[in-house]
C-alpha cells in the first residue's frame, strides 16, 4: 500500500511539473505570437481574399499587434502603412471622410493594409516571395529587381533579394505565416 501512495504521489509531481510547463509554453506562444483584432482581420482578409494567417504574419512582423506603433521612416499603425499609401488606398477603396490619423484605428489599418496586400498580390501574379519583398522593399524596387538578371533570370521570380533587410523579412513572414495557420488551425486563441 505504501508503494501505491509513494507512486501516487510521484506521478502527482510528475504532472503538476507538466502542467507548469505547459502553462509556460502557453505564455511563451502567446508573447511571440499574439493575436488581437481577430474579426477586423478575418473580416478584410475574406473581402480581399487573403489567408487570414498570411494577414497575422505581416501584422506580427510590421508591429507585434501594437496599433500605436510608428517606424522611423513614418509607417504607422498594426500593418505600418505609410501616410501617401493611406491616402492613395483611402481614395481607392474608398474610405469616406479618411484623415491621415485614422491609420492607427485598426479597423482602418488593417482595411488598408489587406486592400494594398491584395494589390501587390495581383500585381505579382500570386507570387508570395514577390509579394512580401514588395511589402517591404517597395513594389517599384521589386520590379526592378525582375528586371536584373543577376536577381531574376527569368524576369518573374527572384533567385536572389538584394537587400539583406527585406531576404530576412521575406523569411520571417513564411515562417510565422507557417505558425499562424497552425496555431488558428488548432484554436490556439479561443
Amino acid at each position: 500500500m505504501k508503494s501505491f501512495a509513494k507512486f501516487v504521489k510521484g506521478m502527482a509531481g510528475w504532472l503538476i511539473l507538466l502542467i507548469c510547463i505547459c502553462l509556460c509554453l502557453y505564455c511563451i506562444i502567446s508573447a511571440v505570437f499574439p493575436l488581437e483584432y481577430y474579426e477586423i482581420i478575418k473580416t478584410y482578409s475574406g473581402k480581399y481574399d487573403l489567408d487570414t494567417a498570411t494577414v497575422c504574419a505581416f501584422i506580427n512582423a510590421e508591429s507585434h499587434f501594437d496599433c500605436e506603433a510608428e517606424s522611423h521612416k513614418g509607417a504607422k499603425g498594426l500593418m505600418q502603412i505609410m501616410d501617401g499609401t493611406a491616402l492613395w488606398a483611402a481614395e481607392e477603396i474608398p474610405l469616406d471622410d479618411f484623415q491621415p490619423e485614422d491609420i492607427t484605428d485598426p479597423d482602418t489599418n488593417i482595411h488598408i493594409g489587406c486592400w494594398y496586400l491584395n494589390r501587390l498580390t495581383k500585381q505579382f501574379d500570386g507570387d508570395k516571395t514577390l509579394i512580401m519583398a514588395a511589402y517591404n522593399a517597395g513594389s517599384g524596387n521589386v520590379t526592378g529587381w525582375l528586371y536584373n538578371e543577376d536577381y531574376s533570370p527569368d524576369g518573374k521570380t527572384l533567385e536572389k533579394i538584394p537587400y539583406a533587410e527585406t531576404e530576412k523579412y521575406v523569411k520571417k513572414i513564411n515562417f510565422y505565416e507557417k505558425v499562424y495557420r497552425l496555431l488558428i488551425k488548432v484554436n490556439f486563441y479561443e
